[in-house]
């Protein structure tokens, strides 16, 4: 299975991601974690990604296509991901089509999780305090938000026009919505 999953900052991508891709057998690939992973680490890309980060913006289009291309080149992304958190606009969905092209390779699903918007900012607010996210104060969320609903929500109809999108009410257990995303895809097959 060769899948994404997408929906606003907050909908559950990063903890639904993990499992539906266990259950499929394929790698779950976030870009947050890979950006997160080089600030913790201290990388110069750690640095860059950082700065940008805290201020609720998104890392350049080419600087996450080059991380992409080179995480889906791994071997134990033959056969399938799930990616999170990619791609965010049109330029990068591109980038990912010519890359799946010239790979002789398809997606075969798109996540969407729906939620509504007044839940997500208290669910990003209850994470920064949980995890200790400098990117999840009120100001970055509005901002994220923002860019949310400017760039990435067209990818919806994108994919929604490609006849790949699944759209999955987000809101309820984590198991709850895990056996809704499962479900939705298998009906698919």
């Amino acid at each position: 299975m060769r899948l994404l999953i997408i929906g606003a900052p907050g909908a559950g991508k990063g903890t639904q991601a993990s499992s539906i891709a266990e259950h499929y057998g394929v790698p779950a690939i976030s870009t947050g974690d890979i950006f997160r992973a080089n600030i913790k680490g201290g990388t110069e890309l750690g640095k860059k990604v950082k700065a940008i980060m805290d201020a609720g913006d998104l890392v350049p289009d080419e600087v996450t296509d080059e991380i992409v291309v080179d995480r889906l080149d791994q071997d134990d992304a033959i056969n399938g991901f799930l990616l999170d958190g990619y791609p965010r606009n049109l330029h990068q969905v591109e980038a990912l089509d010519s890359y799946l092209t010239a790979n002789g390779q398809r997606l075969d699903a798109v996540i969407s999780l729906e939620v509504d918007p007044e839940l997500l900012i208290g669910r990003l607010l209850k994470r920064a305090e949980i995890e200790g996210r400098s990117d999840d104060n009120e100001e970055t969320i509005g901002n994220r938000m923002a860019v949310y609903t400017s760039q990435t929500a067209p990818l919806i109809d994108h994919y929604a026009q490609a006849g790949l999108l699944v759209p999955v009410d987000g809101v309820g257990g984590i198991a709850e919505v895990r056996t809704r995303i499962i479900d939705a895809l298998d009906a698919r097959s």
